[in-house]
């Protein structure tokens, strides 16, 4: 496949993306609710979630009419796999976007497309295995960074062009059809999942970004030459995604909490709460993704050292160590402990007897002597009668006056 292939496919993914996410977005914004007024319909948020099928479409439609004009030579099996592979991934993440179901579910399909792959792309069985097994983790990697606006596209774009890189480099321009359609499409869609968010990818536009990104890589790793450390460096490319992936299990798991239910742990949440925008949060990932990108494809192109490659793995977990001290969770409440205060009526038996001091207080002066100076006095000048000593009745009090 020539160079003005690969443009050419680039060109018409960015063309379809940007009109298809345009058209959804017009669809999104007039789907009000007639008994609302001011607010959006659920199809309204519907619309906007399943925004990536546009992505999808635009990457999907761009790199299978290059295949079918013949332009990825003999390696049409391999291509053709990895599309269908990408396409039973992005309908399985559309109906999840529809109708939400459990994470465990997903797992038997992204097998077995990552099989298909492997399969119509002929390795053999040892890295057929470690194929499938890579496949399936980075895309669930990069499908748990779609949790913020412009994320997952950003660090996508970067790692896309990172694969496109090195399939130029490595000899094998078939192989870089999907990633350079992959760049264009996710460069159309940002225009509109940049913050604030008209459409987010979901997890059809998700799934299917990390699993083209994940099987490209495997392909590109399976045809590099001999010579070349593309067994270390086309790893490095999803540190960023691993990365989150990592602080995401280590942090609930030091929280006793559930690995698979999702909360505001990831990456971005952090920053957030370190007062890093929205987009700030973006720009940073993308920055960050750039960097073992840039490394990956030097180390690929035999511009720098092997040894080279440990340095953004080694940056990558001092900075999931420095993110696990941002706290994610807020803490429990407890319930504060209530004092009732219980009020006696009657000395009971067997309890302390007043002192002295007390029982003068309480009894008052002696009867036919004068208050002392400074007590309490009425209006008329009389002093106070202090209320009776406990035993005694009000009657009893009264005759011994008289």
């Amino acid at each position: 496949m020539n160079v003005l292939g690969i443009i050419a496919s680039g060109v018409a993914a960015l063309f379809i993306t940007v009109a298809l996410a345009k058209v959804a977005r017009r669809a999104a914004l007039r789907s009000h609710a007639p008994d609302e007024p001011g607010g959006r319909a659920p199809r309204a948020a519907a619309l906007r979630r399943t925004g990536g099928a546009t992505a999808v479409l635009g990457v999907g439609l761009a790199a299978g009419g290059a295949l079918w004009l013949g332009a990825a030579d003999d390696s049409a099996g391999s291509l053709g796999g990895l599309l269908a592979g990408a396409g039973i991934v992005a309908v399985l993440g559309l109906v999840h976007d529809l109708k939400p179901f459990r994470a465990a579910l997903r797992l038997p399909v992204q097998t077995a497309a990552a099989i298909l792959v492997v399969c119509l792309a002929g390795l053999s069985p040892a890295a057929g295995v470690l194929a499938v097994l890579w496949i399936v983790l980075v895309t669930n990697a990069f499908a748990l960074l779609d949790h913020a606006d412009g994320l997952l596209t950003t660090v996508g774009l970067v790692t896309a062009a990172g694969l496109l890189a090195c399939a130029a480099v490595g000899g094998s321009p078939a192989l870089a059809l999907l990633p350079a359609a992959l760049v264009a499409g996710l460069a159309g869609f940002l225009l509109h999942n940049w913050h604030p968010a008209r459409l987010r990818l979901g997890a059809s536009g998700a799934q299917f970004t990390g699993f083209a990104l994940a099987a490209s890589g495997a392909l590109i790793q399976a045809a590099a030459p001999s010579g070349r450390a593309a067994w270390a460096a086309l790893p490095v490319l999803a540190t960023v995604a691993l990365a989150d992936t990592a602080l995401v299990l280590i942090s609930r798991r030091r929280a006793a909490r559930s690995l698979l239910r999702d909360t505001d742990d990831h990456i971005a949440h952090r920053l957030r709460r370190v007062r890093v925008t929205v987009p700030g949060t973006a720009v940073l990932l993308g920055l960050w993704a750039a960097v073992p990108v840039t490394t990956a494809t030097l180390v690929y192109a035999e511009l720098l050292h092997p040894a080279l490659l440990l340095l953004p793995p080694a940056g990558t977990v001092a900075a999931v160590f420095g993110l696990l001290r941002i706290p994610a969770y807020a803490p429990l409440r407890t319930a504060r402990p209530r004092t009732v205060t219980r009020r006696t009526t009657a000395t009971p038996t067997g309890a302390a007897i007043p002192s002295a001091a007390s029982a003068q207080r309480v009894a008052g002066p002696a009867p036919g002597k004068r208050a002392p100076a400074g007590a309490a006095r009425t209006a008329a000048g009389r002093p106070t009668v202090p209320p009776p000593p406990t035993g005694r009745s009000a009657a009893a009090v009264a005759a011994e006056r008289s």
